[in-house]
């Protein structure tokens, strides 16, 4: 680990008043690609000065700057130092994601499970496509609920609400900075699905509908439920809830193709929703996917491997699979022994048939047990004696 104290010896003096903040940075950007983190972090000091003291002061620039010296800091495992860079960056720039995903690496690798978690969620809540924030979020919960059990939620300080002002910005530079996706790789079954950012008025009339729709859910009143849900949905179609919410009151009506349907579009939006997994297993179990209901299960115990209702579903699961599969194997056994039988029988039958009209023999010792009944029936129906 570097102590950032040293910083400043390692670096000629001389530097300092050739170069611009600006052209600091980008000297600190190529020793970060090289690898050579202590320089990198010295000339990221040395452009956070330039750039206070000059008469061109940006809080974002200054924001960025702090943030690049905290990834110096964590590539060398400083992670004290890289979390204290990382809470000036969004001081300076708030909802900055790279400062928040580095601030939330540096708890995590410091075992604040609490802290890490909270900044996880709060960059998904400004792209909920960011990867390394599902996978994040997804080792915290697994080490919160090993940690303080199934209530581990209640103990996690708030998450802040990223304001919608914020959300348009940052998804704006988001789309600006993100490739456009090869339509063959979307024909071959990747989905990819476009929601407009709710205005305020529009999110707070959805959280209105969505609570009198939760209002209906405990007075037993499903059906009504899902229309409030419905309108809900159709201020704010963002928020996942809603979505696990309605998927519950279509398991409660029997309608699980509609639950499925629900708990997919939640879990675009948070990949590691443990109600949206829950939910679509028992929609897969009610609609004989037996398969689908298991590999919703194993993910959810990926995330939290002692949930016991989902423990609880799984063995009944596996167990009617088990059952279903051994009917399966007896009956298959069966008709194929039921089957060559007949068809022998029916052989038997035809030659039987022939022989007599042939006026050959018809004593029983050239016949089994079963063809002798049916000889003497054919007999009788033919007219034979």
């Amino acid at each position: 680990m570097i102590d950032a104290s040293i910083y400043k010896a390692e670096m000629p003096q001389k530097q300092k008043s050739h170069q611009s903040w600006s052209e600091l940075k980008q000297a600190g950007n190529e020793r970060f690609k090289r690898g050579q983190y202590g320089e990198a972090a010295h000339l990221y000091s040395d452009a956070i000065r330039e750039l206070e003291k000059s008469n061109k002061k940006n809080p974002e620039d200054l924001g960025i700057l702090y943030s690049n010296r905290a990834a110096s800091y964590l590539k060398d495992g400083n992670c004290g130092e890289c979390v204290k860079d990382c809470s000036m960056s969004l001081e300076l720039y708030p909802f900055n994601v790279k400062s928040l995903l580095r601030r939330a690496a540096a708890y995590e690798a410091l075992e604040r499970y609490r802290q890490a978690y909270v900044d996880y969620k709060t960059a998904l809540q400004i792209d909920c496509n960011i990867a390394a924030a599902h996978d994040g979020t997804n080792r915290m919960t697994k080490a919160l609920t090993e940690a303080d059990g199934p209530s581990w939620r209640e103990k996690l300080p708030p998450i802040p609400t990223v304001p919608l002002s914020v959300r348009e910005k940052l998804s704006q530079q988001t789309t600006a900075n993100t490739p456009t996706p090869n339509r063959a790789a979307q024909q071959n079954g990747s989905r990819e699905t476009k929601r407009n950012t709710p205005s305020d008025k529009d999110m707070k009339r959805g959280q209105a509908l969505k609570e009198e729709g939760n209002a209906l859910v405990k007075k037993g009143e499903h059906k009504k439920a899902i229309e409030k849900y419905s309108q809900s949905l159709k201020h704010n179609p963002t928020e996942v809830t809603t979505f696990t919410n309605r998927a519950l009151c279509y398991l409660s009506v029997r309608q699980y193709r509609e639950a499925v349907r629900d708990c997919d579009e939640a879990l675009v939006i948070d990949s590691s929703n443990i109600k949206a997994l829950y939910r679509r297993a028992q929609a897969h179990k009610e609609l004989k996917d037996v398969k689908a209901s298991v590999d919703d299960l194993n993910n959810l115990l990926t995330v939290e491997p002692n949930n016991a209702a989902a423990l609880k579903l799984l063995q009944e699961v596996q167990r009617k699979k088990r059952s279903r599969q051994f009917l399966l194997r007896h009956v298959t056994r069966a008709s194929s022994a039921a089957g060559s039988f007949l068809v022998i029988r029916s052989v038997a039958i035809e030659i039987i048939i022939r022989v007599i009209k042939l006026g050959v023999s018809t004593h029983s010792e050239f016949y089994p047990s079963f063809l002798i009944r049916r000889r003497d029936d054919l007999i009788a129906t033919i007219g034979f004696t």
